[in-house]
């Protein structure tokens, strides 16, 4: 957006009239030019100083704030009749801001403030002597302010837009009338207070109709009816409105509560890009049916005309919607705040902000202007030329050309970057026509035979989201650019296909199309997501709305740490129990809640290894991260609501002991989660609870519910696969056992591989301090070397047997492979007691420090590792043929290994596993 210079509205000189001077007296010089032009330009402002002269003389002697508190004083003393009190009082309030704006002394948002906050106090006062006329404390009723009164931005001449609702068992009822009888003959008497005829004239003229289905509804509404229209049935303008909705007068806590209950709806989570859409089409029918007051010249309309006051606020509002739902400092209710925060969270460019902020305050400044010269409700530059001369001369301009730059200024600079966001989606519309459609698709680079069915099933509306003719509408104009996202893939045949199984899983509606109309680069992103992951492919088909996850300034960045992200999840499942906590959320919406979190987080982390954001070595351990973060939530959550029915055991906890590659903190997509169940304490113990259990029934009807809450599918959809086949005596044994009979059998009973495994055990929730100890000190024991040897090269020997390798790309179990690797490590950790820990890459790091292992194992453990964690993204099944890889496929894999081409893949994959298998023989002795 351009710059917008020279902003400021500055009264000029200007001598005072004689009149005035008689009737005011001496007049400061600082308060002069602003009085003259009061007198001068505006019939409305000269009465208020003829007819609140001590209020003006309290200005000149002490200034607006001083003046301001004085009118606050005055009007809380007054004891008159509350129609003519708060009708004084308004004049006094209206004077006041009005020769502190015209003097410059206060900035715009103190003058709204000011004209907001009595708003406030009327209101109150008006319930307040509505329910005291029927004997009734202010409670039970209350009054929610929308638009610039919910922001505390009124203007000078503003209405106020209002909701009203009220609690049934609070009305006070006289005679035979009903709650609802009472609540609107309160609401009336309300309105008549605040806007009915007068001598001394109005306080505010009140709106109500921003109700729920206002030519259908009383102008009062109970609470729980509201509250669940507003869950159910209200519209995306709605949701726009309550941006800025606050309780504002009468029972401020039932209002607070009511828009706690609400905010749901209102602020999304997920990104509603039709709602975006919807809002921008308003702005489209506002220009349309304001079409007089578009142009700059007499009769533009500041608020509603192109580039004006309405279109500064709907930016703001877009963005807010957008983020909001995932960012609560977005969620400032006034367009200055609102741009501020989105300004400082990276939503909006800092000058950007900075530019409509100040074209904003110019706009309302010069719309103050407009309305106090006559106080008229009015936004429109009048059409005639005297009273146009008076508001020009009232903004500070000399004369009317001067005042149209200006204004064509401030408005291009505004319309400029709304109309970015109005901006309808181009480009040609696919044929229809068989043969002319098959000629494009083939000029495209597609195949006709394989895509041309799928185009004609997509535009037959068989799929639930393609029913609607909106829906088609936008599919239809995104089809071309989608179409030659798929020809761009690495298999545009299997692509279509797979974009053909998204798109048949969809939900009715359009938000999915509108979503990608307004981000034109995520239909590339999708693209490749489709082309080159089927793992992220079918995530996006069962959750469309996982594309949201790419929009957030910081998709592509960095996964914070373990800790940061159990706090996120800790707050969106609104903290899971702590053993400070009496109350949990139910059980239910914490598994859909991890669930939606932990999906959310590993598509994030598929895309950034698909685009190259982020080393493979990093993402398994960020997926790692992921899955503790998940344990440790459903865990305290488990047990909580496991303790309700019977109680805990004194002493006594579930250990959850992680082993394979979640141990060692390096999880792929595919990976499950290794689980051995202990339990700390007696085993004979029993729980405090009203059901109670012996330990070792607590602890192995506890662990089963664990297991299902980390396996289980719900309808946000499942979560891992868990094994448990690692505990002592396999699957035949107790699923829990206590941390005394896990050390007896390790120590007596447990096979060289069970402590091969071991050596990768990580306790990832529950007291861990006991049980490192005891499993330090089973893998410290002393070991017949020879035995060890044995054993590992039979234990290597049955895995080959029945899990052969499958080529190239079989960089696990195949010969050289990582499996190959793990033996090493782990047979040199038992048979040495160097780098003992349960991360592979650290324990070869140590080994190679201490001359067991060579320096070409640890990079070969890398290129391994990283190939490994991008197959299971774009590879699943690897015992397919190498030359049978799509090109887009084999260039991604040879990327993540440094390589330009996968020819250089293969050489770089080749000297890995040959590192691999000269260790194996130099530390076995042995062929591999």
């Amino acid at each position: 957006m351009s710059r917008v210079d020279k902003l400021a509205v500055t009264l000029p000189g200007l001598a005072m009239p004689a009149d005035a001077e008689r009737l005011l007296g001496a007049i400061p010089a600082a308060l002069a030019p602003a009085v003259a032009h009061a007198w001068t330009h505006a019939p409305f402002l000269r009465g208020l100083l003829r007819t609140r002269r001590a209020t003006f003389e309290h200005i000149a002697a002490h200034g607006f704030d001083a003046a301001l508190t004085h009118a606050w004083a005055t009007m809380q003393a007054d004891n008159d009749v509350i129609d003519d009190r708060l009708r004084r009082a308004k004049a006094d309030i209206a004077l006041i801001t009005a020769l502190a704006d015209l003097s410059q002394a206060w900035p715009l948002e103190k003058v709204t403030r000011t004209l907001s906050d009595f708003a406030d106090h009327a209101l109150n006062s008006a319930v307040a002597a509505a329910l005291a006329e029927r004997d009734a404390p202010n409670m039970g009723f209350v009054v929610l302010g929308l638009g610039k009164l919910g922001s505390h931005e009124l203007n000078y001449s503003s209405d106020v837009d209002l909701i009203l609702l009220y609690d049934p068992a609070a009305m006070p009822c006289r005679g035979r009338e009903e709650p609802d009888e009472a609540a609107v003959r309160i609401a009336k008497r309300v309105v008549d207070i605040m806007q009915g005829p007068r001598p001394t004239g109005y306080v505010f003229r009140t709106d109500l109709r921003l109700r729920p289905s206002p030519e259908a509804t009383a102008i009062a509404l109970p609470l729980a009816a509201a509250e669940h229209y507003y869950q159910s049935e209200a519209l995306t303008w709605e949701r726009v409105a309550f941006i800025r909705a606050r309780a504002c007068a009468g029972d401020i806590a039932a209002g607070e509560a009511f828009l706690a209950a609400i905010r749901p709806f209102i602020w999304r989570r997920s990104l509603d890009y039709t709602a975006i859409r919807d809002i921008q089409s308003v702005s489209l029918r506002i220009r349309d049916h304001y079409d007089a007051g578009q142009a700059i010249g007499p009769g533009f309309d500041l608020k509603r005309g192109r580039g004006g006051i309405r279109e500064v606020e709907f930016f703001a509002q877009i963005h807010q919607m957008i983020w909001g739902g995932r960012n609560t400092a977005l969620r400032a209710p006034a367009t200055l705040d609102a741009l501020a925060a989105l300004a400082a969270a990276g939503q909006m460019a800092p000058d950007q902000a900075a530019g409509l902020a100040a074209a904003y305050r110019w706009l309302r400044t010069i719309e103050h202007r407009l309305q106090m010269r006559a106080d008229e409700q009015t936004h429109a530059i009048p059409t005639q030329a005297a009273a146009r001369s008076a508001v020009v001369a009232l903004c500070g301009f000399a004369d009317w050309r001067s005042f149209e730059k200006q204004l064509a200024a401030v408005t291009d600079s505004v319309s400029t970057a709304y109309d970015s966001l109005i901006t309808e989606a181009g480009g040609a519309r696919l044929p229809s026509e068989p043969a002319a459609l098959k000629a494009w698709l083939r000029q495209a680079g597609l195949k006709p035979a394989a895509v041309q069915p799928l185009v004609e099933r997509w535009r037959a509306g068989g799929y639930r989201a393609l029913r609607s003719e909106a829906a088609q509408a936008r599919f239809e104009a995104l089809l071309p650019d989608l179409l030659a996202t798929l020809a761009a893939s690495a298999d545009p045949g299997q692509t279509a296909a797979r974009f053909d199984s998204f798109l048949s899983q969809l939900p009715a509606g359009v938000q999915f199309f509108a979503l990608l109309e307004a981000n034109p680069r995520l239909t590339p992103l999708l693209g490749r997501l489709l082309g080159l992951t089927p793992v992220l492919a079918n995530a996006l088909a069962r959750t469309p709305d996982l594309l949201d996850v790419l929009l957030g300034v910081d998709a592509f960045a960095p996964v914070p740490e373990a800790h940061a992200l159990t706090t996120e999840l800790r707050g969106l499942t609104r903290g899971a129990p702590t053993p400070n906590e009496v109350r949990a959320p139910a059980l239910e919406d914490v598994l859909d809640r991890v669930r939606r979190w932990t999906g959310e987080r590993r598509f994030q982390i598929g895309a950034q290894l698909i685009e190259r954001a982020v080393d493979p070595l990093v993402a398994a351990r960020n997926l790692a991260d992921v899955a503790d973060s998940a344990m440790t939530v459903l865990y305290d959550a488990v047990v909580h609501d496991f303790a309700m029915a019977h109680g805990s055991i004194a002493g006594g906890a579930l250990i959850v002991l992680a082993m394979g590659r979640y141990g060692g903190h390096a999880l792929t997509h595919a990976s499950d989660l290794d689980l051995v169940y202990l339990f700390s304490g007696a085993h004979d113990a029993q729980s405090d609870g009203a059901r109670q259990l012996a330990a070792t029934s607590y602890f192995n009807r506890l662990a089963p519910r664990l297991t299902a809450a980390l396996s289980v599918p719900t309808a946000a959809g499942a979560l891992y696969e868990v094994d448990t086949r690692l505990r002592p005596s396999g699957a035949q044994g107790l699923l829990a056992v206590s941390v005394d009979s896990f050390a007896r059998y390790q120590r007596e009973a447990a096979w060289t591989w069970e402590h091969l495994a071991l050596t990768r055990a990580r306790v990832v929730a529950g007291p861990s301090v006991e049980l490192r100890a005891v499993i330090a000190d089973i893998l410290a024991m002393p070991r017949d070397p020879a035995k060890l040897h044995s054993d590992v090269l039979a234990m290597r020997g049955d895995i080959d047997s029945a899990k052969p390798g499958q080529g190239l790309l079989d960089v696990k179990l195949g010969k050289g492979g990582l499996v190959d690797i793990e033996f090493i490590t782990h047979y040199l950790q038992l048979r040495h007691g160097v780098g003992v820990t349960a991360d592979l890459r650290d324990a070869l790091a140590a080994l190679h420090a201490a001359g067991h292992v060579p320096a070409a194992l640890l990079a070969a453990h890398d290129v391994l590792t990283r190939l490994l964690v991008v197959l299971r993204l774009v590879v699943p099944d690897t015992s397919g043929k190498v030359g049978s890889l799509p090109p887009q496929v084999s260039l991604l894999l040879a990327q993540t290994v440094g390589c330009d081409d996968f020819a250089g893949l293969e050489a770089v994959l080749t000297l890995a596993k040959r590192s691999v298998i000269a260790a194996w023989e130099s530390v076995f002795d042995s062929k591999r």
